[in-house]
């Protein structure tokens, strides 16, 4: 059975069906990866998976356990954490506070202040600018904070919506080389993003999505080399 098993996902806005059976499985332990064009399906297939929005039809099983339906702040307790697209970091809060609140489900002291040394390890600017107000941290660092508040809940699956949305390429590279660290330090990742070669370079596999339903999957490094992707997504 695979950690995350997605059986016949449809999720509608009114009459309209956003995503179309959708069949995706991760195993745990895998950095997999969703691509494919602005209004696919992407984004709502992840809120789905984190209880933000309930699917019309279909199954979600994590862990063995059902969890179709189920609001988002159990799924938190479940161990699973949604780092948004736009980030939704708390401006007028500080860096540390955000990074508290991400840790506001678990009772283990001891274990949350050292899981929020590690993310200022995992960020060293973040711990630069701990008593700074988020909203003046440049996109970059707000995205960082974003990953790193998701962590504090010391998740088991982690879902990223467009981490390099807005970053300079610079600084994308550095948000993918964490991506890349948190999954060989054991967490769980899917990834929808839109830089699909970068995604694609970091990932055990991948699905392609067009009009809400899954129309490729392979080894990420599989999809690299196929022609359809490198002529729609990569600019080949």
């Amino acid at each position: 059975m695979s950690f995350l098993d997605v059986r016949g996902l449809e999720v509608a806005y009114g009459g309209i069906r956003a995503v179309k059976r959708v069949d995706l499985q991760v195993q745990s332990g895998e950095l997999v990866c969703l691509i494919g064009a602005n209004g696919a399906g992407k984004t709502t297939t992840l809120k789905s998976l984190c209880g933000l929005l309930a699917p019309s039809r279909g199954e979600i099983i994590y862990e063995g356990v059902p969890i179709a339906g189920r609001p988002s702040h159990e799924l938190v307790r479940l161990g699973i954490s949604l780092v948004p697209e736009g980030r939704g970091i708390f401006g007028r809060l500080t860096v540390e506070e955000n990074i508290k609140l991400g840790a506001y489900a678990r009772r283990d002291g001891a274990v949350v202040r050292a899981d929020r040394e590690r993310i200022y390890d995992l960020f060293p600017r973040l711990a630069e600018r701990r008593t700074q107000s988020a909203g003046t941290l440049s996109g970059g660092e707000q995205q960082m904070l974003a990953i790193g508040r998701a962590l504090m809940s010391s998740p088991r699956l982690l879902l990223l919506d467009e981490p390099s949305m807005g970053l300079a390429p610079m600084l994308v590279q550095k948000i993918f080389e964490t991506i890349k660290r948190i999954a060989e330090e054991g967490v769980t990742l899917l990834l929808v993003e839109q830089n699909a070669k970068l995604a694609l370079q970091v990932s055990d596999r991948a699905y392609v999505m067009e009009s809400g339903q899954i129309v490729l999957a392979d080894s990420a490094e599989a999809l690299l080399r196929n022609p359809r992707v490198q002529h729609a997504y990569l600019g080949g």
